[in-house]
């Protein structure tokens, strides 16, 4: 059983304590850091002030960029797939010649 620790992260001036698995800290404090920088470059670009605002927008972002991905993922896969089955169809002909 992997060992728990008991960790602070601070996000938008509150700190939240959380027990987490030894092997999550890292990610963690560095998804942490990603948030606490994105807020700051919004509140810089927008001059956004409200922190339900801002960490509305950083929930936005940080989802878009995961929807990006899977989508992107799934374009590749549809490429792989059609490249394989033309890989597979070349093959054929040419063993059946």
């Amino acid at each position: 059983m992997s060992e728990k620790l008991k960790i602070k992260l601070s996000i938008a001036n509150r700190v939240y304590p959380l027990t987490v698995e030894a092997n999550q800290e890292e990610g963690l404090r560095k998804a942490a850091k990603n948030i606490e920088y994105m807020i700051k470059q919004f509140e810089q670009s927008y001059s956004v002030r409200d922190k339900q605002d801002v960490l509305a927008m950083c929930a936005l972002q940080f989802a878009s960029q995961v929807e990006q991905k899977t989508i992107d993922k799934k374009n590749v896969s549809e490429h792989v797939e059609v490249k394989l089955k033309e890989l597979d169809e070349l093959l054929h002909s040419h063993l059946n010649s």
